[in-house]
């Protein structure tokens, strides 16, 4: 029985361009219908296009990636995935950017062995980047806002003829909505910033 190679490619959101990916797959002269593409976050594995090429994979094939972090984005899914494939699956892997990361190059103990213990080096090491960035973002948000920096949405000011507009909204010639589309508010908007104000 011949063994098929697959690709996998994984980009995170539609703006994103696949190029890169599918330039390093190419030398290895893979079928289209045995290249999978997602466009989605990797935070999840409920991407369509991988669920369908991990229940094509079968005992030998081999799945080339360009880098590690195509198959997830934090250390426990990747390793899961890394066993799915390779344990559950009996199926290689093969690591572009990472030659060491290639299952099927050696098959002893000595070189699953290896694999295993760079995969979990990498694996942990891109966990930490993402979680030191978090925290990186975390810290410069709070100094912003120490210094009294805002963050959200400018809150929506009054127009200079919101009394007028306001007096005839409640006196019944202007309807809500109507009040709302000239002041430029929705209609929740127009009720927030008026609920405490009264007719005079």
């Amino acid at each position: 029985m011949n063994n098929n190679v697959f690709g996998y490619i994984r980009v995170s959101t539609q703006e994103q361009n696949t190029e890169r990916q599918l330039i390093a797959l190419k030398p290895f002269a893979i079928p289209k219908s045995n290249l999978y593409i997602d466009t989605q976050s990797g935070k999840d594995f409920k991407r369509p296009a991988y669920r369908k090429l991990i229940q094509r994979l079968t005992p030998g094939d081999l799945l080339i990636v360009k880098s590690i972090d195509r198959l997830g984005r934090d250390y426990q899914e990747i390793i899961e995935q890394w066993r799915l494939i390779t344990r559950e699956k009996n199926t290689d892997i093969k690591v572009i950017d990472m030659p060491l990361l290639d299952t099927a190059y050696c098959k002893d103990l000595l070189g699953t062995f290896i694999s295993d213990l760079v995969l979990q080096i990498l694996s942990f090491v891109a966990q930490m980047e993402r979680d030191c960035l978090r925290q990186r973002q975390t810290e410069g948000i709070a100094a912003a806002k120490a210094r009294g920096v805002a963050f959200g949405k400018s809150p929506l000011s009054l127009p200079e003829n919101f009394p007028d507009l306001f007096l005839k909204w409640r006196k019944g010639e202007l309807s809500a909505e109507e009040t709302a589309a000239l002041c430029g508010f929705s209609r929740r908007t127009l009720y927030n910033k008026t609920k405490n104000l009264r007719v005079s």
